[in-house]
């Protein structure tokens, strides 16, 4: 102690407090020691086994998808319990020897696990089979002891209700890719993660996909986890409502499937003509999801791939087609708004068409007489249109097909989608070096030679004549709503634009549309419904042209791959258009036989499930025009 702490100056007040402080010292000193001893001596083997066998994790907690429902709230994509067995390196003793437990029990691929392990944090779970089946899930259980480092995670996945059902539109997921990952500025995806890579899945990832949650644990040395600290949950991501009609959807799918020994291909697309809204947008053939939903094996994906029909491929926007007589709309219109005949203009058909040396024919050989407008589109006669095709040329018949909304986008929605073809005097220079032939005009204008169309634009070409000029803006979703219902984004039914023709022309040609179904002489008369005025028109796509088959394909000779392709498209009712269907099949042949009976049916179907306004309903059958 020092001097000046016991001076006669001090207090004894003051010495009093300074013992009491230095007693208070040594007493915490002590109680100090005692501790350290106890945690030392006593208990130090046991909170040495603690430290090394118990540690304190951080578990990522999957957030569940949202769903994918038709315009009824019917459930198109969903989610369920999916069994994923997981890796967690430092908790793996032997890798190698656990792998070579696993082996020939549960399905792993030991180059990808390497490479992960290599890339990944020692901490990291790393995916080592996704939604493993029941008898695996069992061997892992009983053999957790054996298996440190490997655990089983109880997560959503993915759902596709209906199968291939609107697979093309729904998309698929996939794992996230190395490049994906680098780029995410969020940093919220994690190895093995699967996130939308086509179809809807893709397009609305960021709203489908949800929040991520997160739970602290304590995990022994095996990974095995001992008590939740902590815990955040995730958020589900939000609900997509496309504009499909499930039921109608499920109609078109069943029709377009063929036979196993002949599988269909080809496209339906239905319209809502007021809206624009897609009511049935069926591709053949076509897959199933689920085969992504779990991760898809390299030889399934060579099998989808490589596959000579193009499964993957949706025809209904990306395949490109001639429009063959269908196109006969188009170049109809543009002779009457340019003056070149008018709807009660007659011209004869001898079964040809002469210009200069060369005779374009007729599909009717003997030809059809003298024609108006409405008896050419009644029995398609191809020399009518021959004939206003080479007055119009063929700039003027582009620049109307181009306001029909052909060789451009729809924006329906979807990526991959084909602008189609429509070929102009420039166009051939640009794309072939070579001018334009007159003789070029006269296969254009019925719909063969350069043109190309997409499903998509067919059927919205024929809700434009149904419309009398209003282009409207196709579209598949609907709205997008939270868990609570809450709607946070919704489209709109948009008119783009409509046409300056006059109306006359286009009731003219509606009249003669009206005509190619419920007259005796019209090529789409498979198509007449009861009670329901349907009006439309049948077209057949050219596929080859060669000496050697001309004839053939009436006789059942011509090889499949040959055949023409068949088009109908077609609206109802004819007084006030709801709906507009455009029908393409491959190899097909003549529309009016092989796509009309389709259409037939969906319409049928369709005024079954929204029946038209009273006074609506009338007896389709038009008397045969005379004269």
């Amino acid at each position: 102690m020092s001097k000046y702490l016991y001076t006669e100056d001090v207090s004894e007040g003051v010495r009093k407090r300074i013992r009491v402080f230095v007693i208070l010292i040594v007493l915490c000193f002590l109680m100090l020691w005692m501790r350290v001893w106890f945690l030392q001596i006593l208990k130090g083997e046991g909170f040495k086994d603690l430290s090394e066998n118990n540690r304190v994790r951080i578990v990522s907690l999957p957030a569940f998808r949202g769903e994918i429902v038709d315009r009824n709230g019917a459930t198109l994509v969903s989610i369920r319990p999916s069994f994923n067995l997981y890796l967690t390196p430092e908790d793996t003793h032997d890798l190698e020897a656990t792998l070579d437990f696993l082996e020939g029990r549960v399905s792993v691929d030991r180059e990808r696990i390497r490479n992960e392990i290599k890339r990944a944090a020692p901490f990291q779970n790393i995916l080592l089979s996704r939604d493993i089946p029941w008898d695996q899930v069992a061997f892992v259980e009983e053999n957790n002891r054996l298996l440190p480092g490997i655990h089983l995670k109880v997560e959503p996945l993915r759902d596709y209700v209906h199968g291939d059902l609107a697979g093309h539109i729904l998309g698929y997921l996939g794992e996230i890719s190395r490049d994906r990952l680098e780029e995410d500025p969020t940093e919220s995806y994690l190895p093995g993660d699967l996130i939308g890579k086509k179809g809807m899945e893709l397009l609305y990832e960021g709203e489908l996909r949800g929040r991520k949650g997160y739970k602290e644990v304590e995990v022994d040395v095996a990974g095995r986890e001992l008590e939740t600290l902590r815990k955040f949950p995730p958020q589900s991501g939000h609900n997509i409502s496309l504009t499909l009609d499930l039921r109608l959807q499920q109609l078109a799918a069943s029709l377009m499937t063929g036979t196993e020994e002949k599988p269909m291909r080809g496209s339906v697309v239905m319209l809502d003509i007021p809206t624009g809204e897609v009511l049935a947008m069926v591709s053949r053939p076509g897959f199933d999801p689920n085969r992504f939903a779990s991760g898809i094996s390299r030889e399934d994906w060579k099998q989808l791939s490589l596959n000579a029909s193009h499964p993957l491929q949706n025809r209904s926007i990306d395949g490109q087609y001639p429009p063959g007589s269908t196109f006969k709309v188009v170049t109809a219109l543009a002779g009457l708004q340019e003056k070149v005949v008018t709807a009660d203009t007659r011209i004869y058909c001898p079964g040809s068409f002469r210009l200069g040396r060369g005779y374009y024919r007729c599909w009717k050989r003997g030809g059809h007489g003298h024609v108006d407008l409405h008896d050419a589109l009644v029995q398609s006669c191809d020399v009518y249109f021959y004939t206003v095709g080479h007055r119009l040329g063929i700039d003027t018949l582009a620049r109307y097909a181009r306001e029909m909304g052909l060789g451009s986008l729809t924006q329906v929605g979807l990526t991959g989608e084909k602008p189609g073809l429509v070929p102009t005097s420039q166009w051939k220079i640009q794309a072939r070096k070579e001018p334009w032939q007159p003789g070029e005009t006269i296969s254009v204008s019925i719909g063969q030679g350069f043109n190309l169309v997409t499903p998509i634009q067919q059927a919205r070409l024929i809700a434009t004549v149904a419309s009398r000029g209003e282009v409207v803006q196709p579209y598949l979703v609907r709205k997008v709503t939270d868990q609570q219902g809450r709607v946070l984004e919704e489209n709109k039914p948009r008119v783009l634009y409509t046409m300056k023709s006059n109306r006359e022309y286009f009731e003219a040609i509606r009249r003669g549309l009206l005509g190619v179904v419920n007259e005796q002489r019209g090529t789409g008369k498979k198509s007449r419904l009861e009670n329901i005025q349907v009006a439309g028109k049948t077209g057949t796509a050219q596929v080859v042209r060669m000496k050697a088959y001309e004839g053939k394909e009436e006789d059942g000779e011509l090889p499949y791959e040959f055949h023409d392709h068949a088009w109908f498209v077609a609206f109802a009712p004819y007084e006030n258009p709801q709906v507009a269907i455009a029908v393409i099949v491959e190899h097909g042949g003549h529309g009016g036989a092989t796509s009309a009976p389709i259409a037939k049916e969906l319409l049928q179907e369709y005024f079954k499930l929204y029946p038209p306004p009273a006074g609506e309903e009338k007896v389709s059958a038009v008397p045969a025009r005379t004269g």
